[in-house]
């Protein structure tokens, strides 16, 4: 597309506004005397509307006040195109620091309410281009040969050297996941040549339950908004963590609680079961739970209620965490910009990964465990290889904050859901947006695919309602309102039984079940 101040003509030739903005109008001469004049020569308005400019020649006729307004209005535009015009061509300091001392001598604020660094440094460099030379220089001094040079674009790729322990998790990492590759593939394939399995017939009739689901209870959590549930791994139980900092577990779908621990001080903000919890034999000093927090840490639970482990690093509040679908790894979003990676046993930091340019709110693993996806208030996602640390794709398309992510049973389409009222699904095959799903009225809080075949997925926002949707056609199927606040988290169960668990800002759990 052209800029801003660039417009295409009728060949398709780009051409700068200024040269397609029309000469301010004028008449042309009048052939005659004016008509209307007095006896005196002074001049009468004319029928037109224009009246005789005294200063000129008695053939000149000045602009309406219409026209002068259009006149005005042009000038200031071809001014904001020239403005455009000189920024682009304006180098400013590209480290935060230098920018806050420029701003400084110039007499500006160093800072304003809510501003970051790209808007700090675009603020300077419009007032750069607003200023002529002599004005830089009396207020800046003369530049230095090499200051405000642009960092040049890095054309050779660079590594940084990893720990062994990181080295030794991404070779575990790579071997489980091939392995989970290789069985979905097959089963995939089953499916599809098997003359006894009618996937299609098992499609429809999935989608036959969802749109059947509707509310079966509803319970008072806890004293503050609940902001995450999750069903257990065998689906028997559902854990909530509330801004109040306690996590409970609860009994479904008799929806009734069986332990309280209180986790945190400050509230939760990412809650994620163990994928081995509540495996047959294991001990109560076994990792049941993880959360994060506003207090910059997250935390590994037991079935007791005891801390096995604290892990400290972020240098801002947390947002989502998720827990590595092979069990040893913890994966952590936070608004330092970063997501990290978590050895669970040891406590220790495997990988602090940028690449963000804003918070990073959102993190999830793919469930052959191979790839992360995170998601920031850069409204940019990323995937990124595990086994390799690579960012294999950048999600670009939102235009406000993504504030859940969820991989596909499949382990190809990726749904993300948005501040700006939107959810998307990517397709990470074809590198692109499949479609985008504009079903809410305000921010879309949590996103979720059923966990076993991914026949459907869930939306859930702050319009108080969670819809069911089709993932081979995107339609939605059933629309579930019955929160009183705006639903912040919710989750399906994974034992296949269309249960669904929601909870909000109004302090209730609420569960979902197909009727009968």
């Amino acid at each position: 597309m052209p800029a801003d101040d660039e417009m295409p003509d009728a060949n398709g030739e780009h051409r700068d506004s200024s040269d397609i903005l029309p000469p301010p109008a004028t008449l042309p001469p009048p052939s005659g005397p004016p008509t209307g004049g007095a006896a005196d020569g002074s001049q009468e308005p004319a029928a037109a509307g224009f009246i005789a400019n005294p200063a000129e020649s008695a053939g000149t006729y000045a602009l309406p006040a219409a026209a002068q307004h259009a006149q005005m209005l042009q000038e200031e535009a071809i001014k904001q195109v020239d403005l455009r015009r000189r920024m682009r061509a304006t180098v400013v300091p590209v480290i935060d620091a230098d920018v806050r001392d420029t701003l400084r001598q110039l007499g500006e604020p160093v800072t304003l309410f809510g501003e970051q660094e790209m808007e700090r440094r675009a603020r300077l460099r419009k007032l750069l281009a607003a200023m002529d030379e002599d004005e830089k220089v009396e207020k800046l001094g003369a530049p230095e040969p090499e200051q405000y040079v642009e960092a040049q674009v890095q054309t050779e790729k660079f590594y940084t050297e990893g720990s062994p322990a990181l080295k030794a998790a991404r070779l575990q990492i790579a071997h489980w996941s091939l392995e989970r590759a290789m069985d979905r593939i097959s089963s995939a394939k089953r499916k599809r040549e098997s003359p006894d399995e009618d996937e299609v017939a098992e499609i429809q009739k999935t989608l036959g339950v969802t749109r059947r689901v509707v509310g079966q209870s509803s319970e008072f959590g806890d004293e503050r908004p609940i902001w995450a549930c999750q069903f257990s791994p065998s689906g028997t139980e559902l854990a909530t963590a509330a801004w109040s900092g306690l996590v409970k577990v609860w009994a479904v779908p008799a929806c009734q609680k069986t332990r309280t621990i209180k986790a945190h001080d400050n509230r939760i903000t990412g809650l994620a079961w163990h994928p081995h919890a509540g495996a047959p034999g294991q001990p109560d000093t076994a990792p049941i739970l993880a959360t994060g927090s506003a207090d910059m840490s997250a935390r590994l639970w037991s079935a007791s209620g005891q801390e096995l482990h604290r892990y400290l690093g972020h240098t801002d509040r947390l947002g989502r965490i998720a827990m590595h679908p092979m069990g040893r790894h913890l994966g952590t979003a936070s608004y330092d910009q970063t997501w990290r990676l978590w050895d669970l046993e040891t406590g220790d930091c495997l990988l602090e990964q940028e690449g963000h340019s804003r918070s990073v709110y959102a993190v999830a693993f793919q469930p052959d465990g191979a790839l992360a996806a995170s998601g920031g208030l850069d409204a940019v996602g990323r995937v990124w290889d595990l086994r390799s640390g690579h960012s294999i794709l950048a999600l670009e398309g939102h235009v406000k904050t993504i504030l859940s992510i969820d991989f596909s049973p499949n382990g190809y389409q990726l749904l993300t859901g948005s501040e700006d009222h939107t959810a998307k699904i990517w397709d990470l095959r074809k590198r692109k947006v499949l479609y985008t799903l504009p079903g809410h009225t305000s921010s879309v809080s949590q996103v979720k695919f059923e966990p076993n075949d991914g026949y459907y997925f869930m939306t859930a926002g702050f319009d108080n309602t969670l819809k069911l949707w089709t993932a081979h056609d995107f339609k939605m199927t059933n629309t579930l309102a019955g929160h009183e606040g705006k639903v912040m988290g919710a989750d399906i169960s994974p034992d296949g039984s269309g249960l669904i668990a929601s909870v909000g800002y109004d302090r209730t759990i609420k569960l979902w079940a197909p009727e009968g």
